[in-house]
């Protein structure tokens, strides 16, 4: 019963940061601010999260839960590369969030950093789940001659990359359409003169 009522104080604290992050944005998602939308004291949210990184880690978990289906509806299994692009296209729609696991993630490249474990735990799974996704539609060799897993990390190099520059400047970066567009260049197949041909159906 306890450990069941702290699994509800904790996600209720998931909720609240989350809001706290849509309404604010990353900088303004501060300890103090997510506390007081739960009704908790400062001390009181570090006993269930100790660092605004930790609390921070955890919203991102828990949204890539809900994305890759371990807490929505979506089933077991590779993910179709159209449903990449609409996963594209509801981080569009979701800036706040998305400016949270950017610059976490670039702030996790350095040494020690408290998120650095839970990115290249997730850069390992991503990879793989790609590359699970690119096997299913190409088999072992894709139209330009790349395996699934040479491809799969220049596939999440480009989802993350595009991130970046569509929140330095949204109104310049198409970021479904590009996203999109290096769909279609996976699909492609080199033709006898060298310039691409078609070998799938339209990702959009």
């Amino acid at each position: 019963m306890v450990r069941a009522r702290s699994e509800e104080r904790r996600a209720e604290i998931l909720r609240a940061t989350l809001e706290v992050i849509a309404e604010r944005g990353y900088r303004g998602a501060t300890l103090s601010a997510v506390a007081e939308r739960v009704g908790l004291s400062q001390q009181g949210l570090l006993h269930y999260y100790p660092t605004k990184e930790a609390l921070l880690v955890a919203v991102l978990e828990d949204r890539d839960r809900w994305d890759t289906g371990g807490g929505g509806s979506r089933g077991e299994g590779p993910w179709p590369l159209e449903l990449l692009g609409s996963l594209v296209e509801y981080n569009a729609m979701r800036p706040a969030i998305v400016q949270t696991f950017s610059a976490l993630l670039g702030e996790s490249v350095t040494e020690e950093h408290p998120a650095r474990e839970f990115f290249t735990a997730r850069y390992t799974q991503v990879r793989a789940d790609m590359a699970a996704s690119l096997r299913a539609e190409h088999g072992e060799e894709l139209p330009g001659g790349l395996t699934p897993e040479r491809a799969a990390t220049l596939l999440v190099a480009v989802m993350d990359g595009l991130q970046y520059q569509w929140l330095l400047d949204p109104d310049a970066v198409d970021m479904p359409g590009a996203f999109r567009d290096f769909l279609r260049l996976l699909r492609d197949r080199p033709g006898p003169d060298g310039k691409p041909q078609v070998s799938g159906p339209d990702p959009g």
